[in-house]
Parts: C-alpha cells; sequence; structure tokens
C-alpha cells in the first residue's frame, strides 16, 4: 500500500480520514493560496492542487500519494470563506439563513506512477438549507466561537445541526472531506 500524506492541519479531515479507516500521515502545505478562478468548483480545485503540490514537492516519495483539500461555502454566486471576524460571520450566518447554499469541496492526489509525476483533481459539491434564525439565535452561535474556522461561518457536525432542515449530497463534504469519493478515487489510481 502507498503511503497516504494528509497536507492539511484539519482535525475534521483526519478524523474522516481515521474513520474510513485510512492510515496516514500529515504534512501541513505552507504555500501562499492564490485564487485566480472565480467559479467555487475551479477554486477549490485550483486551492486543493497547490497545497498538495506543496507537499509533494517536500515530500516526494515514489510510494506515497499526497492529498490536498479545500472547502468553500457558496451563495448565490459569492463564496464564503472562513469568517475574518465575529461581525463577518453574523453576516454569513444572516445571509445562509432560511435559504440553500452549496458547499464545495475540491481535493488533490499527486503521485508518482512509472517514474511520472501525476496530478489527480476532482470535486465534490453539496447543497445545504437552514431553517430561519432568529438574530439571538446567531449571536449565541457566533458567540460560541465555533464558527471561526469554518468555510461559511459553521460546523455542520457540531451544535449548529440545529438550524439545518436538509441536504442534497455528501454529508461528509459538508464536515470539509468526501472521505466515500476520496477514498474510491485512491482505490482506481491503486487499481492501475
Amino acid at each position: 500500500m502507498n503511503k497516504v500524506i494528509l497536507a492539511s492541519a484539519s482535525p475534521r479531515r483526519k478524523e474522516l480520514l481515521t474513520q474510513i479507516g485510512l492510515d496516514f500521515s500529515v504534512c501541513v502545505s505552507t504555500c501562499e493560496e492564490k485564487i485566480t478562478k472565480t467559479v467555487p468548483a475551479e477554486v477549490v480545485c485550483e486551492l486543493s492542487a497547490q497545497k498538495a503540490l506543496d507537499v509533494w514537492q517536500k515530500v516526494k516519495q515514489p510510494r506515497s500519494i499526497v492529498i490536498g483539500a479545500d472547502t468553500v461555502v457558496a451563495y448565490d454566486g459569492k463564496i464564503l470563506g472562513k469568517p475574518a471576524d465575529k461581525e463577518d460571520a453574523v453576516h454569513m450566518l444572516s445571509m445562509l439563513s432560511g435559504n440553500t447554499h452549496e458547499v464545495y469541496t475540491g481535493v488533490t492526489f499527486c503521485y508518482a506512477e512509472g517514474g511520472t509525476e501525476k496530478v489527480h483533481t476532482f470535486y465534490e459539491r453539496t447543497a445545504v438549507t437552514f431553517y430561519p434564525m432568529s438574530r439571538d439565535e446567531i449571536a449565541n452561535y457566533v458567540a460560541s466561537g465555533d464558527p471561526m474556522d469554518k468555510a461559511g461561518a459553521y460546523g455542520i457536525q457540531g451544535s449548529f445541526a440545529a438550524y439545518v432542515k436538509g441536504i442534497e449530497g455528501d454529508y461528509n463534504n459538508v464536515v470539509g472531506l468526501p472521505v466515500g469519493r476520496l477514498y474510491q478515487e485512491i482505490k482506481e489510481l491503486l487499481d492501475k
């Protein structure tokens, strides 16, 4: 089995890979992310590739697969990353309240095959609908500190689940990594 290296410090991504029984190590990407795209699916693919390539250049182990990932929330044509501050988190959650938005996660694998370096990228999209939230509910959630390190200012897997009306697509994608598809794609690469 190839050595799997996750190019992310995200505790949620580590937890998801552990959950599916994948043996992996972590080497965090330190590259400065540069966005040249505007379409959410293209943005997450671009950023996940930058992270994976950065770590691949550091480790370059012939029997390793480096996984880079990036997640964004998109609503009404606008990409919502991690909130800059509490005011930004309140603004994002107020926009998303009572509405449906999309969560995109881009995943990139860097590996070597027959002496050639390869890059394989894909993305997953999940639609998420929230119940309407009151100003107090938004303020209390933001005051908890939970939304500050999460795209779109919320974590579906925590207390915020009380406001999630429904999802269409992969739940784990919203947490930060579509592990079912990731596993299938790795399996396909290793079966070649």
